[in-house]
């Protein structure tokens, strides 16, 4: 068999080749829209890969981008690893010190940024002495910036070379939220980029015919393969700029005839709220799919959206160290000969392992079986499973000695392969010696028509060690009391499972990336006294 490299040049060779037709498409600050093709695409990318290295960058260097999801930051992910270089998305909605640690510790040359976003990026650009700054978007460049389309124009195209570039050297960089300890970072391959992509485009069955809207910001766990899967497959790429809201995402999805997009469970539940406000609005006839991520996806928002707008989510688990994905489920044949229950309870879960993706749960006494019962925290391996974290030796405790990933996940895994996460290993709750799922029970609470959000929490207990507390956001104008939503959940938990205390509160603190900050819960109300809401 021939060594042939697996890696990023390669993907854009084929999108080069095959789909210089197909239709980019970004919505800008303005609402307003840019379209161009892959062709324009393409040429664009060859020529900042020439371009960049007229800086003076040479291979291995990371270049920081700090942007929205649009069709510059895409030639800036696809250029700068087939340039030889490493693309390093900073999270926008981080705090500045991170963000100057994180590209500090990364080693960051450049930051390509959107003007839009230059009063963020003042905060830090100057402590992290950045050796050039690329303004991207209309308006004034900075003083000392470089304008992202001059230097686009600078590229020489007839420079340009396909390179045969190693396959297991890096091509893209992202570090993960820090909720313990310092930020770390993922070097991924471009080996482990190729084997994602494909294998993302066979578990959602994305192809040419596709148009896909990534919600997931490309700052966030490798916009989970979208913009490397799409241009393997050549699928019409639609970004959202930084619209975001649900009124703004259900245009862009009816204008565009968007057939597949992906998310975070708040965002599906800002659409499913909105839907159900307006019902008739929105023709998301096209809509086949709905990947969600980052957080496990309440059962009810899942039944939700397929009984009341016969919309299908499709469920995936993953992480920053894992490319992201690890597991899917309802994806293609899962759920054959499946009743309607079952189909919902399944996809609740977080799914079987993808190709190449080898799982496995620890318990105290050791490996645990494959039961559905027996709970053990996950470990995985798999050619997209980081092997260590970038210049952070200390951190190596997170590999077990044969070469497992020690995820922090506490599950289950039933004899089907089916993953069911009960909680991050730090926010279970042990009460009395036993262990309270807090995912499980935020899920059931959100099936109450009268809570749009719920987050549980360990509180300390004099009796009981540890009890678990419910922090509730209610729809706007329903009303619930303490005993109402326990009554709820009676019925689905044991009784000691069940919250003694309910918080009610406006907004439940979130992470960058959408998931709930419980740090922030537990300040808040871990000596809280309890006012009960009856």
């Amino acid at each position: 068999m021939m060594d042939y490299q697996l890696n990023v040049p390669a993907i854009l060779r084929r999108a080069d080749e095959l789909y210089g037709d197909r239709e980019i498409v970004s919505r800008l600050p303005d609402k307003s829209w840019h379209r161009y093709t892959y062709a324009d695409f393409v040429s664009r990318t060859k020529r900042l890969a020439v371009a960049l290295r007229g800086l003076g960058l040479s291979d291995g260097d990371r270049v920081a981008t700090l942007m929205w999801n649009h069709h510059e930051h895409l030639e800036t992910y696809v250029g700068a690893p087939v340039g030889g270089f490493v693309t390093h998305t900073l999270n926008l909605r981080l705090h500045p010190d991170d963000n100057t640690y994180i590209a500090s510790h990364a080693g960051d040359r450049v930051l390509v940024v959107d003007k839009v976003l230059w009063p963020l990026a003042t905060q830090f650009v100057d402590r992290v002495g950045f050796e050039h700054v690329i303004a991207v978007g209309a308006g004034d460049t900075p003083d000392g910036a470089i304008d992202y389309e001059e230097l686009v124009a600078s590229g020489d195209e007839s420079a340009f070379a396909y390179r045969d570039l190693d396959e297991r050297s890096a091509a893209a960089m992202c570090f993960t939220s820090g909720t313990t300890g310092l930020p770390k970072g993922v070097l991924y391959s471009h080996r482990a980029l190729a084997l994602h992509a494909l294998t993302a485009a066979y578990l959602m069955g994305v192809n040419e015919g596709d148009t896909i809207l990534p919600v997931v910001p490309m700052f966030h766990a490798n916009a989970w393969c979208f913009p490397f899967t799409c241009c393997l497959v050549g699928a019409k790429q639609v970004f959202p700029g930084p619209h975001l809201d649900p009124e703004s995402l259900l245009e862009a999805f009816e204008q565009e005839k968007v057939t597949l997009s992906a998310g975070v469970p708040t965002i599906w539940m800002g659409i499913l709220q909105a839907l159900d406000a307006t019902p008739d609005r929105w023709d998301l006839s096209a809509m086949r799919s709905m990947t969600v991520g980052g957080s496990a996806p309440p059962r009810a928002m899942l039944e939700a959206f397929g009984e009341r707008h016969g919309l299908k989510i499709v469920h995936g688990w993953g992480m920053t160290e894992m490319c992201p994905i690890g597991t899917m489920s309802g994806g293609p044949g899962q759920e054959l000969g499946l009743s309607t229950e079952a189909m919902y309870d399944k996809r609740a879960q977080q799914g079987t392992a993808i190709p190449f993706v080898e799982i496995r749960a620890r318990g105290a006494d050791g490996l645990v079986p494959w039961d559905g019962t027996s709970m053990g925290e996950l470990e995985v391996r798999g050619p997209s499973v980081s092997s260590s974290y970038f210049e952070a030796p200390e951190a190596a405790d997170r590999w077990t000695d044969d070469g497992w990933f020690r995820t922090g996940d506490i599950v289950t895994i039933g004899a089907d392969g089916y993953v069911e996460i009960q909680d991050r290993s730090k926010d279970l709750v042990k009460s009395g010696g036993e262990w309270i799922s807090t995912v499980a029970l935020e899920n059931a609470l959100m099936g109450h028509p009268a809570v749009a959000e719920a987050a549980v929490i360990a509180v300390p207990d004099d009796k009981w060690s540890e009890r678990p507390l419910a922090v509730v956001v209610l729809r706007e104008g329903a009303a619930a009391t303490d005993g109402e939503l326990r009554d709820f959940l009676a019925p689905s938990f044991a009784k000691f499972w069940l919250p003694d205390r309910f918080e009610y509160v406006d907004e439940i603190p979130k992470t960058a990336v959408g998931k709930f900050r419980k740090t922030a819960l537990r300040e808040q109300f871990a000596s809280a006294t309890p006012v009960e809401n009856v």
